[in-house]
């Protein structure tokens, strides 16, 4: 069993519902009746007196599935223990011979109480519980103190909103200020896209994700509902993975692949143009320039419309792009172009030469909006690759939308990675889709979840620091394919905000990841 969130060092597989249920499937061909079951139950008990080690009492959840089997098994370790169990089983009864029918069988054999309704809390039945309506499935003295929620409701198979109990026991147990376990998924959460799959969801201080991890866990809703990942295997060699989420090593990876050799100098470090701040927006290219500059770019060139030659602010290192240049293809071709940090309307002249020239490519914001809304240059950005050309997109959710002609943010966040997947094949290039848990998807690669980042990105102008880092990474790999060089951007772009507290200005964050490239 592992840690993996907050932090994570390695590269996992990650594996969808129906890569997951396959390797269930095969695992339980290969295992005697109901071990699978008894090991992920024991798994849950262990971690829950790791996290608890002084707790003595414990509410557990169990829904009719193979998750709520988890949490009768793990029940039956704790209560063998001497816990305190209050457990509460929701839904029709098991099929006979099933994993969960087993997991009940065994509860009871053992003298475990397993009640129907809500669970009281502080000794006082909740509203509409077995136990208000006389019922009378709990006996003796009140409960003792809750020190943990179990949550097993509802696994893998949750696709549709919690309803009636399930929905009344996960208001329950969000509302408790005990902290709350939940088995392979909090319930509610969607494991493919990580979207809730309706208003009430377990919202866990710890998820023990078993066998496999699943996007949904780290993408979209799903950092914010799982609380701490931990993961335990189960001892199941895994199937091929239908993505990755990129750990730490991948910085490492870079670094020994690229090193900065004794001597280095400028000419052999590339060169990035930035195409973007119009008026108003200066502070969108200035910050992508930097950002360009801080990873390690040998020469840094602002194309500025309507340039009106005044130095930039406190960094005298970056150039401005000769009038001369603007025009000759040559000068997009050889270096690396990061186009559109506000650069507004003011950089369409050039969008099309840009498109058709820059060997290596990276389009931001502006840029973005203003290929979404012209046929043609979204066909000269399709074909790309077809002439040799590489190229990284970097929408937020709602430029994404509009890439795809779909009416809003929304239908791009409830399936994310479906979403970078369309963009990178309608595209033919490597899309960074940007939001927690960001996805790069390019063609003829599996996506990668990126582990890194934290509430404090959300600020302006990160996104324009990314773009640039990722220009500035490029122009000293140029031969690295554009998926490789998103990834790593990605991944140090986060892991510099990892540990900050609070909001995070874009300018500090360039200062942040150029001291991680120091570390």
């Amino acid at each position: 069993m592992r840690a993996l969130l907050p932090h994570t060092q390695a590269t996992w597989p990650l594996h969808d519902i129906a890569a997951s249920r396959e390797l269930e499937k095969a695992a339980l061909q290969q295992r005697p009746a109901h071990q699978l079951i008894e090991q992920a139950g024991a798994a849950v008990a262990r971690l829950a007196m790791a996290l608890v080690p002084h707790g003595r009492s414990a509410v557990v959840l169990a829904g009719p599935g193979n998750n709520g089997g988890d949490a009768l098994i793990a029940a039956r370790w704790l209560a063998a223990r001497g816990w305190r169990l209050q457990v509460y089983r929701f839904g029709p009864e098991p099929a006979a011979g099933s994993d969960a029918a087993h997991a009940l069988r065994a509860a009871v054999d053992a003298g475990l109480e397993i009640r129907r309704g809500l669970p009281t809390v502080d000794g006082h039945p909740s509203p509409g519980s077995s136990a208000a309506s006389g019922s009378g499935l709990i006996a003796g003295a009140p409960p003792a103190p809750i020190d943990l929620w179990i949550d097993g409701l509802l696994g893998l198979g949750a696709h549709r909103a919690p309803e009636g109990d399930i929905a009344a026991a996960i208001r329950l147990a969000n509302r408790h200020p005990a902290p709350t376990l939940a088995i392979d998924l909090p319930s509610g959460l969607h494991a493919d896209t990580g979207q809730t799959c309706g208003a009430d969801t377990i919202r866990a201080d710890h998820t023990l994700s078993l066998l496999t991890l699943k996007p949904g866990l780290v993408t979209g809703e799903g950092r914010a509902y799982a609380g701490r990942l931990w993961f335990d295997d189960l001892g199941v060699t895994p199937s091929p993975a239908t993505a990755h989420w990129v750990g730490l090593d991948a910085l490492t990876e870079w670094h020994q692949q690229h090193p900065r050799g004794a001597t280095s100098h400028k000419g052999r470090q590339g060169d990035v143009v930035v195409l973007g701040g119009a008026p108003g927006m200066r502070g969108a290219a200035w910050l992508a320039a930097t950002a360009a500059l801080t990873a390690g770019a040998g020469r840094v060139y602002a194309a500025l419309p309507d340039d009106d030659g005044q130095p930039w602010p406190a960094r005298p290192e970056l150039m401005h792009w000769p009038a001369q240049r603007w025009r000759q293809p040559q000068a997009w071709r050889d270096a690396v172009v990061v186009c559109g940090c506000g650069g507004d309307t003011g950089i369409l002249p050039w969008l099309d030469a840009v498109l058709h020239e820059a060997r290596h490519l990276v389009v931001d914001a502006d840029g973005l909006n203003l290929v979404a809304d012209d046929e043609a240059l979204r066909k000269r950005l399709a074909a790309r690759r077809s002439h040799g050309l590489q190229t990284m997109l970097t929408p937020h959710p709602l430029e994404a939308a509009r890439l795809l002609g779909l009416a809003g943010a929304a239908a791009i966040q409830s399936d994310r990675l479906a979403a970078a997947k369309a963009l990178a094949e309608r595209f033919d290039c490597t899309v960074v889709l940007k939001g927690s848990g960001t996805v790069i998807a390019s063609p003829g690669h599996l996506p990668d979840i990126n582990s890194s980042g934290s509430p404090a990105l959300a600020t302006a102008g990160t996104g324009d620091v990314l773009a640039g880092w990722a220009g500035g990474l490029w122009a000293q790999a140029p031969d690295a394919e554009a998926h490789t060089v998103a990834r790593t951007a990605v991944l140090w772009h986060g892991a510099a905000a990892q540990d900050h507290a609070g909001p995070l200005r874009a300018a500090d964050l360039i200062e942040a990841m150029g001291a991680l490239r120091r570390a």
